[in-house]
């Protein structure tokens, strides 16, 4: 299920679905780079992208932006100088849904890419 997340594409989920279970997010954030984490309730997972100027900063962020809008499904982004905290949960059903994984690994291969 989540050796190619980066492939596969977000189906909106509108709620009526319920969150994945514990095992099941500890399953796909393995497939993730290793700096995602889990937030302790569960909910939401998250990642802090370092970067050497604001420039460089904005211009990820504008990427991400660009995934989100085209998956339909979008994080909750910390911009400062030198990082952006990307931050995912599915809010319709208040917790964690394959959507949140597989723009997470989209995020990945955009900053695998910019390396």
């Amino acid at each position: 299920m989540s050796d190619n997340l980066a492939d596969r594409r977000c189906k909106p989920c509108e709620g009526g679905v319920e969150p994945l279970r514990p095992d099941q997010c500890s399953e796909l954030i393995r497939a993730l780079h290793a700096d995602w984490s889990l937030s302790d309730d569960g909910l939401e997972i998250s990642r802090t992208f370092e970067f050497s100027a604001y420039s460089r900063s904005l211009a990820f962020t504008n990427a991400v932006a660009w995934i989100a809008i085209v998956e339909g499904h979008h994080p909750v982004l910390t911009v400062s100088y030198g990082s952006c905290v990307v931050s995912y949960t599915t809010h319709a059903i208040n917790g964690l849904s394959d959507n949140d994984f597989i723009c997470a690994a989209k995020i990945d291969r955009l900053a695998a890419a910019a390396d």
